[in-house]
């Protein structure tokens, strides 16, 4: 029979850290596969293929986003960053490499395994391609490109449905500034955040509840936006 349980590689030098995670992840159900070193997880991701990777940046060996790097260059597994580096360019810097989440050391324990399951949840999403989203009162169809909030049409422009769709890829997730950017107005555009701030609010003012208190297109500051759709 086929194992349900998800398997976490996790990639990171201090014992006494990998210990910690050994414990939380295992009372939880997950497998865990443990590496001390950058280049023992690259090969370990593709030797256990796991479910998702918790990677430390600050690696004996080499940096923990070439390890990121190594493991998209043929895997689209969820990928969560734990590091003590809390400057926003190393946290941008991994995202864009490839990860999908980052956990700023010293972490809490309760925060770290909902991010997982954010992030295997998100995977699933993926996987499945599901067109429909939920914010509250409001639903967006992808496929079909309509969109209404309270039964009543709301009007979403077409630029407005790349940049919801780019981050439904990811949902749950952190997406850079210069991953929307490109993805949705091309590489000529990846310093042009104004952009986002503008489309942004506007996605609020016809999705959200609340525009001020948005609960769904959510900010995360200096770095980008995070989508958490209804379930």
């Amino acid at each position: 029979m086929a194992d349900v349980h998800p398997t976490v590689l996790v990639v990171e030098d201090e014992p006494e850290i990998r210990r910690i995670l050994r414990a939380t992840l295992g009372l939880e159900g997950y497998r865990v596969v443990e590496s001390a070193t950058g280049r023992r997880g690259s090969i370990d991701a593709g030797t256990h293929k796991p479910d998702l990777a918790i990677v430390d940046l600050a690696l004996p060996d080499i940096d923990g986003i070439e390890v990121i790097r190594r493991i998209r260059e043929w895997s689209p597994m969820p990928i969560i960053v734990l590091s003590a580096r809390v400057q926003e360019r190393s946290k941008i810097d991994a995202l864009d490499a490839g990860a999908d989440d980052y956990v700023t050391k010293p972490f809490g324990v309760g925060e770290l395994l909902a991010r997982v399951r954010a992030a295997l949840r998100g995977a699933l999403r993926s996987a499945a391609g599901t067109p429909i989203l939920r914010f509250g009162n409001a639903i967006v169809d992808l496929e079909k490109r309509v969109a209404s909030r309270d039964g009543a049409t709301v009007r979403l422009t077409p630029i407005e449905f790349r940049l919801l769709a780019t981050l439904a890829k990811h949902p749950d997730m952190v997406v850079t500034h210069r991953q929307l950017l490109t993805q949705v107005w091309g590489p000529t555009h990846a310093a042009d955040t104004h952009y986002l701030r503008i489309y942004m609010k506007q996605l609020r003012d016809k999705l959200e509840a609340d525009p001020v208190r948005p609960r769904h297109l959510l900010t995360e500051t200096g770095i980008g936006y995070r989508m958490v759709p209804d379930e």
